[in-house]
């Protein structure tokens, strides 16, 4: 019988560091780094619009039936505006965020979601209905589509816009509202009015519902200019508006940012003006309806606001929406809101020397 000889083996260098390399690569796909190996999750705008619209309803049906049930809205002050006007929590703002809140996180598992209320205890996303991802009216008018990674986009929800006002059942003023932004920018926002049962939505660019049209009755040329502002902050804007605009100027007070926007919107007034510190939750979605109709929502000093969840959610730098000639009413604004600004300051400063020598003793809480 014949004895084969040893056979000597030579690896190749080239083969062995690719065979390495794959052995590495394939490790890595399934036990970590997946945003380098995999392709980065991304979500279907469209679908995004239809979950949006679906969720701001079922938050408004939330803060609705607390209101039918009559088992009491539990209403709370939970802080005070820096001008010292209550900010309330109700049984409607807390069921409703978890309709809106929990909603995402089921469709959208890991998606960044801000909201204006926040919860205790921890909600089983069991108990939490799926939702349409292909919502009828959504699929009719929005004909295109973008998909965007998961991570360039935010949420900012209002579960209920007009709190005061909800306590006070002036429910015209009421609002849910949903914002989707990308890379800060405010794209697709929806509003939606619980008691009238009125939804509203845009997607900048490529289409929004049927019940929104542009009017062209509010341009800056208007003789008697309409202004609205927020019931709560009526005299200071007032002052403010008068000054810039002339004596013969309406400024209407009113509820609830999103409804504002809408009555922009709606051609019922000239503009929208806010000269005091406003979240973003509050106008985020408001910004990208009053965008996708060709309209302008600036702070006062004219800037476009940046809704990055890693930015600051307060805007103090006041707000103007316009539908038309943005720059003409900022212009007239400017001078009228830093007058305002000089007087509240003194206002401020003389008020000091008047306090007591036992309130300047009083230690902090």
């Amino acid at each position: 019988m014949a004895i084969m000889a040893p056979v000597n083996v030579r690896l190749n260098p080239v083969g062995l560091a690719v065979g390495v390399a794959v052995i590495i690569s394939i490790f890595f796909y399934i036990f970590g780094l997946p945003g380098l190996f995999r392709q980065e999750q991304r979500i279907s705008m469209k679908e995004i619009l239809s979950v949006s619209v679906e969720l701001a309803r079922r938050g408004g049906s939330r803060v609705k039936s607390i209101v039918e049930a009559k088992n009491g809205l539990e209403a709370q002050v939970k802080g005070k505006t820096k001008e010292g006007a209550k900010e309330m929590l109700t049984q409607g703002d807390l069921q409703s965020h978890k309709a809106i809140f929990y909603g995402f996180e089921k469709a959208f598992p890991g998606l960044r979601v801000l909201s204006e209320e926040h919860d205790t205890e921890p909600v089983d996303l069991n108990t939490i209905p799926s939702v349409n991802k292909e919502l009828e009216e959504v699929m009719d008018i929005v004909l295109s589509d973008q998909s965007i990674p998961m991570n360039s986009i935010a949420i900012w929800i209002d579960p209920l816009d007009a709190t005061q006002e909800y306590t006070e059942a002036l429910y015209q003023y009421v609002t849910t509202m949903v914002c989707v932004v990308v890379n800060g920018e405010p794209r697709i926002g929806v509003i939606h009015r619980p008691f009238s049962d009125e939804t509203v939505w845009a997607w900048v660019g490529y289409g929004h519902s049927t019940n929104l049209k542009k009017a062209e009755n509010v341009k800056y040329d208007t003789k008697k200019k309409k202004i609205i502002v927020s019931r709560s902050h009526k005299g200071a804007v007032e002052e403010v508006a008068r000054e810039a605009f002339g004596e013969d100027t309406e400024v209407i007070g009113a509820g609830g940012a999103g409804y504002k926007v809408l009555e922009v919107i709606k051609g019922n007034v000239n503009a929208y003006t806010h000269v005091t510190l406003i979240k973003k939750w509050d106008i985020c979605a408001g910004n990208a309806i009053i965008s996708a109709m060709d309209g302008k929502m600036t702070t006062l000093e004219g800037n476009i606001i940046d809704y990055s969840p890693f930015n600051d959610y307060k805007n103090d730098k006041g707000l103007l929406a316009t539908l038309y000639d943005h720059f003409d009413y900022l212009e007239k604004l400017a001078p009228a809101v830093e007058k305002y600004k000089k007087n509240t300051d003194k206002k401020t400063l003389e008020k000091k020397p008047h306090e007591s020598k036992d309130e300047e003793k009083r230690p902090s809480r």
